[in-house]
């Protein structure tokens, strides 16, 4: 998960191998975790022929924030590439609970579904799982939000290489690289404190990087302290190690709830530090039971930002406002769900592939896709091109939330 606040394009097109990415416009969805939604209205949706596309993630559960923005990022971009008429997507959901088993079962129903192609899943741990699965089954995959290397089984993980799985977010490593690089080019802080989840891929993944990175531009780690999901309510030792150390920044890269968590515990015991994060932070102004006040000042590394005002943005808060039923604003995970969707449909128009086609050889030609040089995507969370290796590679930038909205740094 990395920072970054991308540039907005507002047409889509295919010329030549390149797509663009536009926002969409308003767009009904469906509410059940696991319903099929998305059916087309018009042009090729006329035959009946559609794209079936299977998405997975938590919609209920402690990380139902980032499966339900994803799913309703994701319906939003069907509705509009329905709507335009070139080609048909179907999209079904399956809630996972941000649990790895339940997340393979969600992927076997929706293979009797009939899936062809797969965005999720929204979560790491899940996906790492899922991914194993899809790979050995020729299911072509793109994640919005899972961003552990193993996920694709890129250098340095222990799984194996998995060709058919992509990814939509940074990965792990790029976002412990880049928020070490980032503190110490904007000299952020000079004692930094890291408090991370030893028993999360996620977590462990960005903080490994983070602090190699760290000695390499002599950033001074002074204190670093663990939990578990299990000791993730009381971080007062995390806290009071890091304050007698002297640390004026605290890194935190870890998710929206514990992060909640530990701004409240410091504001109580009177520590105020910076805080930087990355953006499995982003969801935790929407926290229900969240003070937000407590979240002011607070810096970190996200590709979207709902409070934009280009066209394209506002065209997408609007629909994805309107699909979700909701009055908040969609979050990151929302913005990769649906360059997701649109990616996808870009390279089936590319590729002028037919949805009577077999998942096996979908897969192998959006490979092909995504992989060739000439291939990019400017979507709401900015110009994507992917290496061979699933990874994407965009340009990420740095938020600081004040007055309860993400502004750019400078």
């Amino acid at each position: 998960m990395k920072m970054t606040r991308r540039n907005f394009v507002e047409m889509l097109g295919v010329a030549g191998g390149t797509a663009v990415l536009t926002a969409c416009g308003g767009s009904n969805g469906g509410s059940d975790s696991s319903a099929s939604t998305g059916s087309a209205s018009t042009g090729a949706a006329a035959s009946g022929a559609a794209f079936k596309i299977g998405g997975i993630g938590p919609i209920t559960g402690a990380a139902a924030i980032y499966g339900s923005a994803t799913k309703f990022g994701a319906q939003v971009a069907v509705d509009e590439v329905n709507a335009e008429g070139k080609i048909a997507l179907e999209l079904k959901w399956e809630d996972d609970e941000h649990d790895a088993e339940k997340a393979v079962n969600a992927y076997n129903n929706l293979k009797d579904w009939g899936m062809q192609i797969l965005v999720g899943t929204t979560t790491t741990t899940p996906c790492v799982a899922v991914s194993a699965e899809s790979n050995n089954d020729r299911i072509f995959e793109l994640t919005p939000s899972a961003s552990s290397v193993d996920v694709i089984g890129g250098e340095g993980s222990n799984e194996p290489r998995k060709d058919n799985v992509f990814q939509m977010c940074f990965t792990d490593p790029n976002q412990g690289i880049a928020s070490a690089e980032y503190i110490s080019k904007a000299q952020l802080g000079t004692k930094i404190a890291v408090i991370y989840n030893n028993a999360d891929a996620y977590s462990t993944g960005i903080y490994n990087k983070f602090k190699t990175e760290a000695e390499n531009v002599k950033l001074e780690i002074v204190s670093t302290t663990t939990f578990t999901d299990d000791s993730a309510t009381d971080f007062t030792a995390q806290l009071n190690d890091a304050k007698n150390a002297g640390a004026d920044l605290v890194f935190l890269p870890i998710y929206y709830t514990p992060a909640s968590i530990i701004l409240k515990q410091a504001h109580d015991m009177g520590y105020a530090p910076k805080f930087f994060g990355v953006d499995g932070m982003d969801g935790i102004l929407t926290l229900e039971g969240f003070d937000t006040s407590l979240a002011e000042g607070v810096m970190l590394l996200t590709p979207f930002v709902a409070s934009a005002d280009d066209e394209a943005t506002k065209k997408f808060v609007e629909a994805y406002k309107k699909t979700a039923n909701t009055s908040d604003d969609p979050n990151q995970f929302a913005a990769d769900a649906y360059d997701c969707v649109k990616a996808i449909a870009a390279a089936i128009e590319a590729a002028k592939l037919e949805p009577s086609a077999s998942a096996a050889d979908l897969c192998e030609a959006l490979i092909k896709q995504f992989t060739d040089s000439s291939f990019k995507v400017a979507g709401l969370t900015g110009e994507a091109t992917w290496k061979a290796t699933g990874e994407v590679s965009k340009t990420p930038k740095g938020m600081v939330i004040q007055k309860g909205v993400y502004v750019a740094m400078e």
